[in-house]
């Protein structure tokens, strides 16, 4: 019976590992888009075939656990990912809406169900699911369900180009395109035709609700809506200012570990009020956020051990680091050990920022600050903190989701919405605190002082929320 027990057992792990091998070869083919490896989670389309069998298992559990009288189905999926443990989890966001089919009614399919066309009957709200499937077995598992009533919606129905005219009915519409307009005057927006401002203007609108699902899921005091982003889709928005390298666990360079902080962290700290911070910059449509995170970092460490503030180039390293990617993104390891090759980084005047990579115009004569090595901090958050006011700012990375649309307060979004595992995007955290008795971190973006408060985002600290204590470095400066 115990060889027989074992062999069941070997021969279900050669199932796994063989099930695990073909899903993430698929999953790193160029056909389907992304890359990934073991465990790490990857964005799903909504027509990906898995997820659409995990969204129909959601549907039923839902309806099979809820005392309402109609059947009620997903409108759409706002966000879904899948992860190989050990199986497939899936992370689905989606917003459901009562059908006109009653529960006691029997229905060999329940996608021939319509809406309910009016607002009250139609009672929206935002479920998170995560799903367990075992194909080699059969089996598929809700692990988690939450949900809360949806936010007032923008607009209940797709709306063409024709219905946003001044002379329209709808006040919504009106509303929507008052709004629009608005934001391109704001940003200076200018389209090449009639056809891109239309196609913009349903990309707002389709993430003005994002900004709405965000707002009413938010567990901290952020408010979210309008940002200089709100007319770029969300692969748009990755591609030209995030960093998909940062997710790439097996890219990173080991670094030293960091000696610890030698007292407790003080109830709050903030490097800008001791000089060690210099303006926030602004990376353009580059994804160079590492340099900036890295620059960024050192100007503190110089400013701490040489008692002078420089404001280093970001430039150097964009088009002098052939470790790196230059605006395809990069690592802020990869970084200091380009810096050390260098030897040094110029200041900003020297070598001004241009947001695309050129020839490299690196002087050594210039040089005006080095650095003799670097280290990664625990991850800890209470250590991060203690470190930090101990030693300087921090270089970090995220999952920066939810700062396409936050414009002020303290972000909590849910985790579903920040995994931890897809971080994109290397930020510098200058400082800690509370406000109104949400703690948070304080950190200095690279996307212009018109961006967030000033320039800088505000994660609520305390929950490891969205990767913020898996890439803590800093450089060091005898």
């Amino acid at each position: 019976m115990e060889s027989k027990n074992l062999r069941v057992c070997y021969i279900t792990c050669f199932i796994m590992l063989i099930f695990n091998a073909l899903v993430m070869a698929l999953d790193g083919s160029p056909e389907h888009g992304v890359t990934g490896s073991p465990g790490q989670p990857v964005r799903l389309p909504d027509s990906d075939p898995g997820l659409q069998k995990a969204v129909r298992f959601a549907e039923g559990r839902y309806n099979m656990g809820s005392n309402g009288i109609y059947l009620r189905r997903v409108i759409k999926i706002i966000s879904a990912r899948k992860q190989l443990v050990k199986g497939v989890k899936y992370s689905i966001v989606a917003e459901l809406g009562n059908t006109l089919c009653k529960k006691s009614e029997v229905l060999a399919d329940s996608a021939v169900c319509d809406f309910h066309a009016e607002p009250n009957k139609l009672k929206t709200e935002v479920c998170a699911f995560e799903i367990w499937d075992l194909p080699w077995f059969s089996t598929t598992t809700l692990l988690k369900q939450k949900c809360q009533p949806d936010a007032p919606d923008t607009e209940n129905s797709q709306i063409d180009a024709g219905a946003l005219s001044p002379s329209a009915h709808d006040k919504k519409s009106v509303e929507l395109l008052s709004e629009f307009k608005e934001f391109v005057a704001k940003y200076n927006r200018s389209y090449s035709s009639q056809e891109e401002a239309d196609k913009r203007l349903r990309i707002f609108q389709k993430n003005m609700k994002t900004a709405q699902t965000l707002q009413s899921l938010d567990q901290g005091s952020a408010e979210y809506g309008v940002t200089k982003f709100s007319d770029l889709t969300e692969d748009e928005f990755r591609s030209l200012y995030l960093n998909p390298l940062l997710s790439q666990w097996s890219l990173q360079r080991p670094m030293k570990p960091a000696p610890a902080a030698i007292s407790a962290a003080p109830p709050s700290w903030d490097w800008r009020e001791h000089g060690a911070i210099s303006p926030v910059k602004n990376q353009g449509l580059c994804g160079s956020c590492w340099a900036f995170s890295v620059t960024g970092n050192i100007e503190g460490q110089w400013f701490l051990k040489k008692g002078k503030l420089l404001s280093l180039s970001e430039q150097e390293l964009v088009d002098c680091d052939r470790l790196d990617q230059a605006c395809g993104g990069g690592l802020p390891s990869n970084a200091y050990e380009a810096i050390e090759k260098l030897g040094g980084l110029e200041t900003e005047i020297d070598y001004s920022y241009i947001g695309h990579k050129q020839s490299c115009g690196f002087s050594s004569g210039k040089v005006a600050a080095y650095i003799n090595g670097s280290v990664e901090l625990p991850r800890d958050e209470n250590e991060i903190a203690a470190w930090l006011a101990e030693n300087g700012p921090v270089s970090i990375a995220l999952n920066a989701f939810a700062m396409q649309f936050y414009r002020r307060g303290v972000s909590r979004p849910m985790k579903i919405f920040c995994n931890p595992w897809m971080i994109d995007h290397a930020v510098l955290l200058v400082g800690y605190g509370e406000r109104k008795g949400i703690p948070f971190w304080a950190i200095k973006n690279s996307w212009g002082e018109d961006y967030g408060e000033q320039g800088y985002y505000y994660l609520y600290r305390g929950s490891r929320l969205c990767g913020i204590n898996r890439m803590c470095s800093s450089a060091v400066v005898n």
